[in-house]
């Protein structure tokens, strides 16, 4: 008897038994967690004006523990992602409401913030669970018995309770911190100073090995060296601007270039006035009597010979 051969391989089973498997689109396994885990809303995870940066950022800073910190520079220690866009995403948190960030000065004199997360925003703190009155397994409930009235004397008057104000939750800060002013922008797009700035701002590390910028970095300080190109500062000039005095331990050198294009940002030359409003010298002349030349509007005697005749005049 002939040996059957099997020309197609079995068919994989489907790794959700017992359920219709889509045809399309994801398909998800679930496990029960016990320990370690985060519940985290709907409205956090498929929110339709966060970002994917600040949501997964949400779901990280939900699930620390109270006092962990959670700054600008620890997460960018934690993550690959720059301060920019962190801080970006932070903001974005705090507009929706997940986050709420108050600065408040310590009675040593420092300056802190405090960071309040919110699973929920608008949603109030939840009060203590009761203890449960249910049963254990196994056991029947045993049904309670309704208590007689005690009768009593008749009740004084009790005054109605005083409604409690809801404290203001607005942050008053004692010490504002001005606002970071942002980098100089170009009055006109163009695309060869442009190419110009880049250029200039990569090949800052030429003049000093610390002054080694990113791509992004270079990106996002173009605008601002266009914008010293475009009020008449020559790239060398910008580059020794950039280069020179630089501060002994420089550990964050596009925040450094950024601080002085803004800073030493140089004021737009003055406008050139029109040829017509420039006031021409008089031409030269010939004197009719000492043949000497001056400058006067029509030919005649210079000034001296003037001078001699008014005298022998007098």
């Amino acid at each position: 008897m002939d040996t059957q051969q099997i020309s197609a391989p079995p068919r994989t089973p489907s790794p959700v038994r017992g359920r219709a498997t889509p045809a399309s689109g994801v398909v998800h396994i679930n496990s029960h967690h016990t320990s370690r885990y985060t519940v985290v809303g709907n409205h956090l995870a498929q929110h339709r004006e966060l970002s994917l940066l600040a949501i997964g950022l949400a779901v990280h800073i939900q699930s620390l523990p109270a006092g962990a910190k959670i700054g600008i520079k620890a997460l960018a220690d934690r993550y690959p992602e720059s301060e920019t866009r962190i801080a970006a995403a932070l903001r974005e948190l705090e507009a929706h409401g997940y986050l709420e960030r108050t600065r408040e000065r310590l009675p040593s004199r420092r300056v802190i913030t405090r960071t309040v997360s919110y699973n929920q925003p608008g949603a109030v703190a939840l009060p203590p669970v009761a203890p449960s009155t249910r049963p254990a397994p196994g056991r029947a409930a045993r049904p309670v018995r309704p208590q007689a009235p005690i009768p009593s004397a008749a009740p004084e008057p009790v005054p109605p309770p005083e409604p409690l104000s809801q404290p203001d939750r607005t942050p008053v800060p004692r010490n504002p911190v001005p606002a970071r002013p942002s980098l100089p922008q170009p009055q006109a797009h163009d695309l060869e100073r442009h190419r110009a700035a880049i250029d200039l701002l990569a090949g800052l590390r030429r003049h000093d090995p610390r002054l080694l910028l990113s791509a992004h970095d270079v990106r996002r300080l173009a605008p601002a060296v266009a914008a010293w190109l475009e009020r008449g500062v020559g790239s060398e000039t910008v580059s020794h601007a950039l280069s020179t005095g630089l501060p002994a331990p420089l550990t964050r050198p596009a925040g450094f270039v950024a601080h002085r294009l803004t800073e030493l940002l140089p004021p737009p030359l003055p406008a050139i006035p029109a040829p017509d409003l420039v006031r021409r010298p008089d031409p030269l002349q010939n004197c009719d009597r000492c043949d000497r030349a001056f400058r006067a509007p029509e030919p005649g005697t210079c000034r001296s010979c003037r001078t001699d005749v008014r005298q022998s005049a007098a």
